[in-house]
């Protein structure tokens, strides 16, 4: 791990407890935690879901009968670690809100309307350059009762896997100039503003399809000083 201390990535990841963020009040523990020694089975696999994969796992603009409403958009990019290396046969999901910003999830009571063409979920494996690569429509902001007047700026939710369930990772892409962001607790929970800038993704003129979708490119690095922020601060 050439150049990599402990403590370098600390600051890229949400604390526990932000309290900004009201569902950490009660999710935070209260107590310090209690470290379990992991097995060799824990540590080694299997290799989760890799094998579940279906074409078209990875377009989700072509998973039903027709097309989904809403403007068509490549996400794409590389999954890399502290030093820069490409990490294949990384799995890869992403779930998301519909354009009008709302999930099919029984929960969801935002009064906007679902999509029957669009389910909001996707797979893929990176390959041996660590690239992975989804076709989307680019989801809608919604309401969450976080605090008054409360709103999501547009978002896609990552999850990794590597060889074991130990080793997931989940993390959340936003979408570059959104007036949303100063006001929306879960991005600002991040201390250290350039982390926050991580979160975001670039368009790309490389990476839009002419008269088909625009691109943009969301890299994760897995750990180190330019860590991506993932959900839960790393202590290794």
């Amino acid at each position: 791990m050439a150049g990599f201390y402990p403590q370098d990535g600390l600051r890229s990841h949400p604390d526990y407890l932000h309290p900004d963020y009201a569902s950490t009040r009660k999710r935070a523990p209260s107590q310090p935690l209690v470290v379990i020694p992991h097995t060799l089975s824990e540590l080694t696999g299997p290799v989760f879901g890799h094998t579940r994969l279906r074409p078209g796992d990875d377009d989700l603009t072509r998973q039903h009968e027709a097309e989904p409403l809403g403007e068509r958009i490549i996400v794409a990019g590389r999954v890399l670690d502290e030093a820069g290396r490409p990490v294949p046969h990384t799995l890869i999901e992403i779930w998301q809100a519909n354009a009008a910003g709302r999930y099919i999830h029984v929960a969801d009571r935002h009064p906007a309307p679902l999509d029957p063409n669009f389910s909001g979920a996707g797979r893929v494996v990176t390959d041996a350059e660590g690239r992975y690569r989804f076709t989307t429509v680019k989801p809608g902001a919604y309401p969450w009762r976080n605090h008054s007047n409360a709103w999501r700026p547009a978002h896609i939710h990552l999850s990794l896997f590597g060889p074991s369930f130990l080793t997931r990772l989940v993390t959340q892409m936003y979408f570059p100039g959104d007036p949303l962001f100063p006001f929306d607790p879960i991005f600002n929970s991040i201390p250290d503003e350039a982390a926050r800038e991580r979160l975001v993704s670039r368009f790309d003129l490389e990476t839009t399809e002419p008269e088909w979708a625009l691109g943009y490119q969301f890299d994760v690095v897995l750990r180190g000083r330019d860590a991506t922020p993932m959900e839960e601060p790393h202590d290794d």
